[in-house]
C-alpha cells in the first residue's frame, strides 16, 4: 500500500473531523446567543425599555465604499464595508447591494 495515499486520507479525515467539531461548536454558540438575546428582549420589554437598532451607515459615511461602487468593484466595496463597520459577509453584501 502506498503510504503517501494513506497519509493523505488520514489528513483529510482529520481536517473533516476538525471542521465538523468547529461547526457544531459555532452552532451551539449561535443558539446560546439567540436564547440570551430573547431573554434580554423579554427583560427590556418587562421593564418598558425600548432599544433602538443601530442606524445603518449611509453611503456618504463610507467614501471608500462609494468609490469602489463607482468603479464597479463590488467585491472590494463589500470588503471595505466589512472593514469599516465590522459587519459579517452576508450583511455587508446585502448592505452594499442596497447602497448601489
Amino acid at each position: 500500500m502506498d503510504y503517501t495515499l494513506l497519509a493523505v486520507v488520514v489528513l483529510v479525515a482529520a481536517v473533516a473531523l476538525g471542521a465538523s467539531a468547529s461547526d457544531r461548536r459555532i452552532n451551539r454558540i449561535e443558539r446560546r446567543l439567540s436564547r440570551m438575546e430573547q431573554k434580554l428582549d423579554a427583560i427590556a420589554g418587562h421593564l418598558g425599555v425600548t432599544v433602538a437598532e443601530p442606524a445603518q451607515p449611509q453611503l456618504a459615511d463610507l467614501p471608500e465604499v462609494r468609490r469602489y461602487l463607482q468603479e464597479g468593484k463590488k467585491i472590494q466595496a463589500i470588503k471595505a464595508y466589512r472593514e469599516s463597520t465590522g459587519a459579517g459577509l452576508k450583511d455587508a453584501k446585502d448592505a452594499v447591494e442596497r447602497l448601489a
